[in-house]
This record gives C-alpha cells, sequence and structure tokens, in this order.
C-alpha cells in the first residue's frame, strides 16, 4: 500500500490494521490520496512567500482530494436514552466534528477521514488524533488519515532555503521584497542582529527564517510519529503521511 509514496521518498505510517481494512474495504482510498500526492509540487518561492491564512500547498491538495469527492463534513454523533414506549426520549451525549476531507466507501459505508496539517502549531496533531479516537469508538470513521510535512522535508528545510538564497544572490532583506517576503519588525531585527554576528547575512536570514516559520513546534513528522508510538489517538486504524523535500522544486 502506497509504494509509489515511499518510492518518491514519501514517510508513510500505517497503524492499527489499517492497512487491512483499506486494502480489503475501501482500497480506492489509497490510490485516490496517492494520485493526489504523487504530482506534488511545491515551488521553493511559495516557501518563501509564505504569509497568513492557508498555504497555496494546502489549497491545491486540497482541490485534488475534492476533485475525487473528499469533501468537508461536520459529523454529528447523538445518542439518546428512551426507557419505555411512552416516555421521552433524553439525549446523554452528543459529539460534533468537521472534519476537512471525508469520503464513505463500499456498500458498507466505510468511511475515511483525513485531515492536511502542512505548517500548524503542534497542539493540532492531538485535535485531529483525538477527534479520529472518539469518531471511531461511536462507529462514525473507520480510518483516520494524517498528511503533514515529512522526516526529509524538515531536516533540509535550512538546506533547501540557502540554495535558494545562494542561487538568487540574497545578500539584503529588502530582496527579498520580489518574493513576497514581508518580515515584521522583531523577524527584520532577528535576521539583522545573527548577520551582524556571523557574518552570513544568507544564513542569518535562513536560520531566523526557519526557526520563525518552521521550528521544532509545528507539525511535522516527528512530531506526529512521537504521538503516535505514544498512544494518542489509539485504537483508530491511522494512516499517516509526510511530504518529502524532493516535493519542493526551484
Amino acid at each position: 500500500m502506497f509504494e509509489r509514496l515511499k518510492e518518491k521518498g514519501f514517510n508513510v505510517l500505517a497503524l492499527h490494521h489499517a492497512e487491512a481494512i483499506i486494502s480489503v474495504d475501501m482500497p480506492e482510498a489509497a490510490a485516490e490520496i496517492e494520485a493526489a500526492l504523487l504530482g506534488l509540487e511545491i515551488p521553493i518561492t511559495e516557501i518563501v512567500a509564505g504569509g497568513g491564512g492557508e498555504a497555496r500547498l494546502t489549497q491545491r491538495l486540497r482541490r485534488g482530494l475534492a476533485d475525487r469527492d473528499w469533501r468537508k463534513r461536520n459529523i454529528h454523533v447523538r445518542k439518546l436514552v428512551k426507557w419505555g414506549e411512552n416516555e421521552q426520549e433524553r439525549e446523554v451525549a452528543s459529539l460534533s466534528h468537521e472534519i476537512d476531507h471525508v469520503k464513505p466507501f463500499g456498500a458498507e459505508n466505510s468511511v475515511f477521514a483525513l485531515e492536511i496539517e502542512w505548517n500548524n502549531k503542534d497542539p493540532f496533531f492531538d485535535r485531529d488524533l483525538e477527534n479520529f479516537k472518539r469518531l471511531h469508538a461511536e462507529g462514525a470513521v473507520s480510518v483516520g488519515g494524517l498528511i503533514t510535512r515529512g522526516d526529509s522535508m524538515q531536516n533540509e528545510m535550512r538546506s533547501l532555503l540557502r540554495r535558494f538564497a545562494d542561487e538568487q544572490g540574497i545578500d539584503d532583506i529588502d530582496q527579498l521584497d520580489a518574493f513576497g517576503y514581508s518580515p515584521t519588525r522583531r523577524q527584520r531585527n532577528m535576521i539583522m542582529s545573527r548577520a551582524e554576528r556571523t557574518g552570513d547575512f544568507r544564513q542569518a536570514w535562513v536560520d531566523a527564517f526557519v526557526s520563525d516559520k518552521f521550528g521544532e513546534a509545528t507539525t511535522h513528522w516527528r512530531k506526529l510519529q512521537d504521538r503516535v508510538l505514544r498512544g494518542v489517538g489509539n485504537p483508530c486504524p491511522l494512516v499517516l503521511i509526510g511530504i518529502p523535500s524532493s516535493a519542493i522544486s526551484f
């Protein structure tokens, strides 16, 4: 399962019999996710531009999934108690979760719920995994999936941005305006302080940029793997996918 993704360097981890469930009950799910990810390309200029709101990469991936009918859904679970035929029903529990990409498969309506966490604060992983756990316990979801930055991308982010700075001859913050990078006063001061201290503007910018935008406390493969290996989301069947550095283009 997901062999073509693995060949291209994607991190893939399936837990709690997810692979068996998908291969038997919804093989189309794996094929559709793989198809949406195989052609993924992230221009390095998009990494540099950053900015608020949802990243353009995430938008493209969402559109690719939506085109395959993976839709945003609000999943509601209600529990009612009725003691007798003439007694009024009483609600004893209610769950409601919004999932970005949900698709049912097969006659048995096996349901795959999928979230994308490209660059959020890492507690979002806890939220997603706990949502999957609750919805699986209630029979609303068969498998939960998460897509995030892969290990190679996180580890190589500095070298990728240094390559960009070298190729573009970036030696001043103002040169980055053309690429959509507009640092705050705090970020500018941090970059200039490092540059003055080290004598290397490019590396000062790279180090400050990565620490600020793609630091350890953001959503990436290692943070996700750490959580699931200590049992967060257990026992929901899970599929985790990390986007590799090879997806970044120059």
